[in-house]
């Protein structure tokens, strides 16, 4: 019986600890929600979705229920959750546009949270999610929540325009969005970062007006005027010897005992420097560096999986790859709105 260490026991034997995501983590593309540690599991082990996706998108086409817009949640949900890693080739994109195409013109779903929050998820996986929020904006959707202003204030602070994000919070709080207290504290917590930022570029601005020495280091102003009246003293000292008016001329004291006695101590060190190199030792203790205990290399076997080999070159496996989807994600990253009629569109 071949015996393997701890680790690799674990590995082959292949029981189930519900913590097999953490081999994937990297792979895994994170929620705001969070995610539910089963159904992570089970995704990054099977790869047969395709049942149940056909499944869920029949639902959407034969839904006849008084709420249309929860099977697409629904299935907006799975997707995340089925394929961890995201990327275009989930199709999520395409799904938000055609979720949030279907019911743009409702008014039923205006101000339903859970349709805004489909748009705003629609938005960051835009290359410009400016044109979501207009076109938010310019149809009324989800103004009576706070959401709203605080994930577009959010976004054109990320892009540097902290006067209108300022005005976009100011907005929400005047049309009383609901939760007035979150949107409060997103509020404060913007004015907390617009004052860092401006100090900070205040500062650097003050320090480009310094003046810098030869090595690099800011000075202050006061340092500065301090330097400036040195340089003159030491100037107007240079000038007086220039013209002949040398200081008098003081003798430096020697002790001679304490220079005698380095340079014996000097002598001695090197002394000792030399007569170390006249003896260089044996063959054995010049090689002693070199000598390696031998060992036997075929000794270490690496332990391998069982299950049975088979002889020649394994056939490789073609990944498939949904192209027309990929197509189609990128198109709707660059253009959110290329199939919304025109009317619809903010001017």
């Amino acid at each position: 019986m071949e015996l393997f260490d701890p680790e690799t026991e674990f590995l082959v034997s292949k029981r189930e600890t519900g913590n097999e995501w953490e081999l994937f983590k990297e792979n895994v593309r994170p929620l705001k929600r969070g995610r539910k540690i089963e159904l992570l599991n089970s995704a990054l082990k099977s790869h047969s979705h395709n049942l149940l996706g056909k499944q869920l998108i029949e639902a959407i086409d034969d839904y006849k229920g008084d709420d249309p817009l929860h099977p697409w949640i629904q299935c907006i949900k799975w997707v995340q959750e089925a394929f961890p890693p995201g990327g275009d080739s989930s199709g999520l994109v395409v799904i938000y546009e055609q979720c949030v195409r279907t019911f743009w013109h409702s008014d039923r779903y205006r101000d339903d949270l859970r349709y805004l929050k489909v748009w705003l998820e629609y938005a960051e996986n835009c290359v410009d999610a400016q044109v979501i929020y207009s076109f938010l904006d310019a149809n009324g959707i989800g103004k009576t929540h706070s959401q709203y202003y605080i994930s577009y204030a959010l976004h054109l602070e990320s892009n540097n325009k902290l006067k209108l994000g300022n005005e976009i919070l100011n907005l929400g709080i005047s049309r009383n969005a609901q939760p007035i207290e979150k949107l409060k504290d997103a509020y404060r917590k913007f004015l907390a970062r617009s004052m860092t930022r401006q100090n900070a570029t205040a500062e650097d601005a003050m320090e480009k007006c310094l003046p810098v020495r030869s090595f690099g280091t800011v000075l202050a102003r006061g340092e500065n005027r301090t330097q400036t009246s040195q340089n003159s003293d030491m100037s107007k000292k240079n000038s007086k010897q220039d013209r002949g008016g040398y200081a008098a001329p003081f003798n430096i004291y020697k002790d001679s005992s304490v220079v005698d006695t380095a340079m014996l101590q000097q002598q001695d060190i090197s002394e000792t420097d030399l007569n170390s190199w006249l003896s260089l030792g044996g063959r054995a203790e010049r090689n002693k560096e070199n000598n390696a205990i031998p060992t036997k290399w075929t000794s270490y076997k690496i332990p391998q999986r069982p299950g049975p080999r088979t002889g020649g070159t394994s056939a490789c496996i073609e990944v498939f790859v949904d192209e027309e989807c990929e197509e189609e994600a990128e198109l709707l990253r660059e253009n959110p709105l290329r199939y919304f009629p025109p009317a619809s569109l903010p001017r």
